[in-house]
């Protein structure tokens, strides 16, 4: 259950303007959940997206779907079921195979178990790992 009330009117002039640039980047009419309730705060909706459009939608060295699994890992990570779902949704749209996501979800896990036990065994890392060296 969500903390804040989802806003479905576009009455303010700078949630209105941001839901357009949404629909005109992503070339669909969909304004999604987690926009809607952001516009409670017009200024943080219109920061968030322009953040997310920097980063996830323009051409950069890393490409598009890869971007979105990288996404997708963080938000398995910090157990976002929203952001798992829509990113995993953006990949496969940007043609991420199942035999890809099965891959990927390997990799997660087995990074997820390592992770843990270098805690657990709080493993010093090696002088050749170190940037600075």
């Amino acid at each position: 259950m969500s903390t804040i009330k989802k806003t479905t009117e576009e009455n303010d002039q700078l949630v209105k303007e941001t839901y357009q640039d949404i629909r005109d980047t992503r070339k669909t009419e969909y304004v999604g959940n987690f926009w809607k309730y952001l516009a409670f705060d017009p200024s943080l909706l219109k920061e968030v997206w322009t953040d997310v459009k920097n980063v996830m939608t323009k051409e950069t060295l890393i490409d598009k779907k890869t971007k979105e699994m990288i996404y997708m890992a963080v938000s398995i990570t910090n157990n976002c079921s929203y952001c798992t779902h829509s990113h995993t949704a953006s990949a496969k749209k940007l043609g991420m195979s199942d035999e890809e996501h099965s891959e990927f979800l390997r990799i997660v896990a087995l990074a997820a178990k390592t992770n843990q036990l270098v805690n657990g065994l709080q493993v010093p890392v090696d002088e050749i790992f170190d940037a600075d060296k």
